[in-house]
Order: C-alpha cells, then structure tokens, then sequence
C-alpha cells in the first residue's frame, strides 16, 4: 500500500489546459472517488497516475517517490478499466495469471485461487471472457488486477457498462474488497451514487479544477460552491433565482409539505418510486422537486422550505 502526492499537477495538450496545478493528497488505504461532468479532468488525472499521460507541471509522488519519469510498468499500480480489457483467448485463471507470468511470480496458482475465492469467481476459473456476463467479467479484470498485489489501485469508470442490478452488486464487491485488502485505491465515475456509496473522500473536478474535498456527508450536507451542491444529491438540489440577491439552494428532502402554514404550490408532475415519490412543483414562478415518502398527496399543496444554502449570484462560492 501507498499514499499519493499530488503538488501543483497540471495537464495540456497544446495551448489546452485539462488539469489546472492539482494539489492532493490520498492517504495510504484510502478509497479516493474522484467525480465530474465528462471532460472535467477526471480520467486524465488517473492516468497520470498510472503513467498513461504524462504530467506536463507539478510533481506526482507515490510512497514518497517522485514518479513523473517512472515508467507505468515500474510504479506498481494496477488498472481496471471501463471495457474489461480480458484476452479473449485465454480462460478466467491464465487471465488472472498472465501478469504474474510475466514477472515470474512464485505460487501463481494459489494466488489466482485465493482471489477468486474472495471474488466468487472459482466456478468460472475454466471459462472464457466470451462466456461470462458482464458483470462476471467486470470480477475478472477486478482479480486480474488484486492478483499482483499493487500499491495503488485505479478503477475508470469500471461500472459504466452494467445494467443497475449489476451495478448494484458489483459495487458492494467493490466496497467488500476494499474492507478486506485496504489497498490505496483511485476510483473515477460520473456516477454520484458509486461516489457517494463507495468513497472514503471524493474530490470535485470542474473544467481542470478541483471544486472540493471532503467525505461524502461534507460534500453533500456542505458544499463549498453551486457547483459542488447541484452536481452532488438525486434530484438534484433545487435553485431559486428570484428570492433574494443570492441564489437560494434547497435539497428535495427539504421542501417539506405541510398541512398549515407554508407557500402553496401547485403540483405539476408525480414520480412513483415505491417507498418514495418525487414532486414536481411550481413555487412563486419557479419549479423545484420535493421528496416525500409513501403516497403523494392530490391537487394543491403547501410546502414550507427548510435547511437553505445560499450562494454568491456572480461567483457561485457559498455564502456561509
């Protein structure tokens, strides 16, 4: 296992600027989750740790050792793709084996059993990638990766392909591997549920820039800027543009109905979600979505704000 130094890293292509001097640090055994909108960064900043772009500012250390020259082969990290990336000709075990091959590791067997034991992968050792659903081959390329028994793990967006129930099940293998082996682990997702669920700390990256840095409770319960408080939360959290000379932000579990008292609303749309419903209203000229359990209520509702952000109009920072 080992931590992770970023120092003013920064990204270009040209004249274009991706990472913006990037300052973090991944303490050793942490899950890290990093998260943003596509293009923010995020899978750039991965595969500078992994040696697959190089870092054009700044400084990347691992352990301690400043790795910005090092080869991706020599930093003893190991990544797991959006796409499997399994040999298709070769069975579950010879691709959970074949790095260890390679490097003429001692005891490959034992080591592919092990962790396909911890996997739930033994039945399938025999079989080929083609013969395997998909979330059967997202565990294989996670074994192929704890096999070698990295410093530093890197996930891209590994669940992006599974349909939800799978998503679902993966990633509690995800946070049950994690528990047993507490490896240094980078995981990128565009996914706010993965992220939320999954993550020690999460990081916020917005156009090259990190937003902020905290536990899933900071991030969602204090956010630092408009950005961080409107990416994070589903639904999304409500904005009101016309109630004072800051923008007023209300999370939909937040836009409580009442019986007395309150604004009346006037109810537009109802989302069933079983031990849930979504309202959708329409509030002094402005929509904004309520969260309510069990069944909804019928025609017009009062509902009363609670818990309200405030956010600066011109700059977005929160206003505390």
């Amino acid at each position: 296992m080992a931590s992770l130094s970023f120092v003013g890293v920064e990204k270009r292509y040209g004249a274009v600027q991706v990472l913006h001097r990037v300052d973090l640090e991944v303490a050793d055994g942490e899950l890290l989750v990093l998260v943003g909108p596509s293009g923010c960064g995020k899978s750039t900043l991965l595969r500078c740790i992994a040696g697959l772009e190089e870092i054009t500012g700044g400084e990347l250390r691992i352990d301690g050792r400043t790795v910005n020259d090092v080869a991706p082969r020599d930093r003893d990290v190991a990544m797991v793709f959006q796409s499997y990336a399994l040999y298709p000709h070769l069975s579950v075990h010879e691709n959970m084996a074949f790095a260890l091959r390679l490097r003429g590791v001692p005891d490959v067997d034992a080591r592919v059993r092990e962790v396909a034991g911890m996997l739930g992968l033994e039945p399938l050792l025999h079989r080929l990638p083609k013969e395997l659903s998909g979330g059967q081959r997202q565990r294989v390329a996670m074994g192929r990766a704890i096999v070698r028994r990295p410093k530093v793990f890197l996930f891209d967006e590994p669940l992006s392909n599974l349909d939800a129930a799978l998503r679902n099940e993966v990633r509690v293998q995800l946070k049950r591997q994690h528990a047993q082996l507490r490896t240094t682990t980078v995981y990128v997702t565009h996914d706010q549920v993965e992220a939320l669920t999954l993550a020690d700390r999460i990081v916020v990256l917005h156009q090259g820039r990190v937003q902020q840095v905290g536990s899933p409770d900071e991030l969602y319960f204090d956010p630092a800027n408009r950005f961080v408080a409107g990416f994070l939360g589903s639904p999304s959290m409500n904005f009101l543009e016309r109630r004072e000379e800051a923008v007023v932000g209300v999370r939909a579990e937040d836009v409580a109905i009442v019986s007395q008292g309150g604004e009346l609303a006037e109810l537009e749309v109802v989302e069933r979600l079983g031990y849930e419903s979504h309202l959708h209203l329409r509030l002094g000229g402005e929509r904004l979505v309520a969260r309510v359990e069990g069944a909804p209520p019928s025609g017009p509702v009062r509902v009363e704000l609670r818990r309200l952000y405030r956010f600066d109009r011109s700059t977005g920072e929160r206003l505390r």
